[in-house]
């Protein structure tokens, strides 16, 4: 495990060493600096549940890396983030992902994109790789949640987020009300696309924000936007492997809206946001494990509310309360397969989270949370507490509104 770690903060090290020289050689020479931002984000847990950790949910077929946290003490997804304009007319940024897989850890480009910083008329490109601007939610890590776990929508119908090579088209319109319009072409590799050739743009997005002020102090967002993927073989679960081939289709719906007195923030705040969204997949699912296979037809939806509350600086509280809903159509769902247990869709799983967290400054971050998680497959309840640290050593750019 020690050698895993040295060699994954050694590449990550390799990763970073060519930029400082470079910085160092354009000094000597009198020459404009290329001068990075560069933070590493260290992201850690202790989970302790009421009983044994299960992934599964009823009626929904889980992505990739949407497993509960580990009981007891565990280091997360710790992140290197480097940042800088490369030029006049371009921005860029990277995040290196370090997780524990099976004992082993693992180094992962989360993000890796380019930004322009200079097209006319209002428009913007990105490309590369990145979190999508779909929802509210889905553009920020798991560091920035105001939660230490993903709401059940995002968890369940977008793997906690969606993340994919691409490019992105946005424009924003010249008013003072907040109009911005985009449209993605992603390689449709991610949840709830994927699976095998994924060559050209399998999945697509588009989304429009709208937004402005609200008084004195107050400002709003709202959001709708639609994703539409071609699955062919994508491949999840754990104890048995399910393979779907056919379209998905993601819609949501977002608001937000966040309130200071006079507009600042420091001593007291509150932030108020919701999402909604609605899954259709059409295809067939098969059962690798049994070599069963079916037609399929799922319907799901999933919503989250959540307030957050700073009553005093460095102090803040939060309620949050998500549910998802499926009903899907099976039409072959054989008697003790993963497809008998899609079929079964007929409880609303739901959570009640609340939590308190302090910040010694803006560059740390301790947590508390309850949870009260009613999601699992026998219905039955869990009550669940997660204590979290965030740390981050370095600058790390602001967070998005």
């Amino acid at each position: 495990m020690q050698n895993h770690s040295i060699r994954a903060l050694g590449l990550s090290l390799a990763l970073v060493a060519p930029l400082a020289a470079q910085a160092q050689a354009q000094a000597a020479k009198g020459e404009p600096t290329f001068n990075p931002r560069i933070s590493l984000i260290l992201n850690g847990t202790y989970a302790d549940y009421g009983r044994a950790g299960e992934a599964e949910v009823p009626g929904f077929i889980l992505g990739p890396e949407t497993e509960l946290r580990p009981e007891g003490l565990s280091l997360g997804e710790s992140e290197l983030a480097i940042e800088s304009n490369v030029d006049q007319s371009f921005h860029g940024w990277a995040t290196i992902a370090l997780e524990n897989e099976d004992g082993e850890t693992v180094v992962a480009v989360e993000e890796a994109y380019l930004n322009t910083l200079a097209l006319p008329a209002g428009l913007a490109l990105k490309f590369g790789r990145f979190f999508s601007d779909i929802g509210y939610q889905n553009r920020q890590h798991n560091h920035a949640w105001e939660f230490a776990d993903a709401a059940l929508p995002y968890r369940v119908l977008l793997a906690n987020h969606l993340a994919d090579d691409g490019v992105q088209l946005r424009w924003v319109a010249p008013a003072d009300l907040l109009v911005e319009v985009g449209a993605e072409v992603l390689r449709g590799s991610a949840f709830p696309g994927g699976g095998e050739d994924r060559g050209g743009s399998k999945g697509q997005t588009v989304f429009v924000h709208v937004g402005g002020d609200a008084g004195s102090g107050g400002a709003w967002r709202l959001g709708a936007w639609h994703y539409n993927a071609d699955a062919k073989g994508r491949e999840t679960g754990e104890d048995a492997i399910v393979a779907f081939t056919g379209d998905s289709k993601v819609s949501g719906v977002d608001a937000v809206f966040k309130w200071a007195p006079e507009g600042n923030p420091a001593q007291t705040n509150l932030v108020l946001q919701a999402e909604y969204m609605l899954r259709e997949e059409d295809g067939d699912v098969t059962d690798e494990t049994a070599a069963a296979t079916s037609g399929y037809d799922g319907r799901q939806t999933g919503f989250y509310v959540q307030g957050i509350y700073q009553f005093m600086p460095r102090w803040r509280v939060g309620l949050r309360y998500d549910r998802l809903h499926a009903d899907n159509d099976v039409t072959a769902p054989a008697a003790g397969t993963a497809l008998a247990d899609l079929a079964e869709d007929g409880t609303d799983p739901e959570r009640w989270s609340a939590m308190a967290d302090f910040s010694n400054s803006e560059f740390s971050r301790l947590r508390l949370q309850v949870n009260r998680d009613e999601s699992r497959a026998d219905g039955k309840p869990d009550d669940q507490v997660l204590v979290q640290y965030i740390f981050s050593l370095g600058s790390h750019p602001a967070h998005q509104f």
